[in-house]
């Protein structure tokens, strides 16, 4: 049984903050280039409006479960984070979204051509910031970090093509997601823990708790999108809804709903011309019907339930683990 400190969630709390406020700090002062200024200014734009951050925190986590100190490894970290933000300056380009964290997106503010060269950029900045891992490990390293950059784009590419195709598993989109967002989150986690010192089976334990919570993560950011609050959420509930994403509510609707229910759901998704208040209204008023809210809910925590066990087979320091658990039950009840 492992000993904790009842003192210990305070601290951990302010601990926490801390780290996030070294990363910004850390962000703040990454050293780009100023020419051409059109290729560099996207990238110091998008990093600037802010992130939950939580795929550089994953990293700190991961070698501090090992080592008392988490400065050495801050830059692998801020490599996690510039290639994230990659990929959401190709993705808004490819969703043609206007806004992201409220603000202008990069092919809104400048343009599409310079969205595409600059998140290039930015991936080999990303490159950049992982030398600063010791030789010895370099090789693994790079391997494992494109393993899942490739994985990323994979599901990114699922993603378009659902938008193309009438039907979508559950077995699919779960897929789907767990390659487009749950991977790096993985990764991000096993990246500290093995330059922290961790045994390569520890290490890649630590990578499935991250996928699973990286699931759990997506999933609640779905239903949050359906019923979350608006003003907690910070962006617009039922967006989802409004443009037919076929997320796991929409999939598991259309796969529980009676004849006449799918016809309802049918009728709105093709309907072209409608007042977005009273589809998301009517849409979300049938999956709550169906039982759908409980549903997903209920998914969401087999996931971390599956990270918690996986947590509890490796060897770690009971207040280090602590830290990684607490961080992991933010994210179980978090409203946005």
């Amino acid at each position: 049984m492992r000993k904790r400190d009842t003192n210990n969630n305070q601290i951990q709390l302010m601990n926490l903050e801390q780290a996030k406020s070294d990363i910004e700090d850390a962000i703040k002062q990454l050293q780009f280039s100023d020419n051409p200024p059109e290729l560099y200014e996207p990238i110091r734009y998008l990093l600037s409006i802010g992130g939950k951050r939580m795929r550089p925190m994953l990293t700190l986590l991961g070698y501090y479960l090992y080592k008392d100190s988490i400065e050495k490894v801050m830059k692998p970290a801020l490599a996690v984070e510039v290639f994230h933000n990659f990929t959401l300056m190709h993705d808004d380009i490819m969703d043609n979204a206007p806004k992201r964290r409220g603000m202008a997106t990069v092919h809104e503010k400048w343009n599409a051509n310079i969205g595409i060269l600059s998140g290039d950029a930015m991936l080999i900045e990303a490159y950049n910031l992982l030398l600063d891992i010791e030789p010895s490990q370099l090789k693994n390293i790079f391997s494992l970090f494109n393993k899942c950059a490739l994985e990323v784009c994979e599901g990114q590419q699922k993603d378009m093509n659902f938008e193309q195709i009438e039907s979508v598993s559950v077995e699919q989109y779960l897929d789907m997601i767990r390659q487009k967002t749950s991977v790096l989150l993985g990764f991000a986690l096993q990246l500290g823990a093995l330059l922290g010192g961790a045994s390569q089976n520890d290490a890649q334990k630590l990578c499935e708790f991250g996928v699973n919570i990286g699931l759990g993560f997506q999933l609640k950011d779905d239903l949050l999108d359906v019923y979350g609050n608006p003003e907690k959420f910070g962006k617009q509930v039922g967006g989802d809804i409004i443009s037919n994403k076929k997320t796991y509510l929409l999939i598991r609707a259309l796969e529980k709903a009676d004849l006449e229910t799918k016809k309802k759901l049918d009728y709105w998704i093709g309907l072209t011309d409608f007042i977005s208040t009273e589809k998301v209204e009517e849409v979300t008023k049938t999956f709550t019907n169906l039982g759908i809210e409980e549903e997903t809910e209920l998914l969401i925590q087999s996931y971390f339930e599956k990270a918690f066990k996986l947590l509890d087979e490796i060897e770690i320091e009971g207040n280090k683990r602590d830290f990684l658990i607490n961080f992991t039950k933010n994210l179980i009840h978090r409203e946005n």
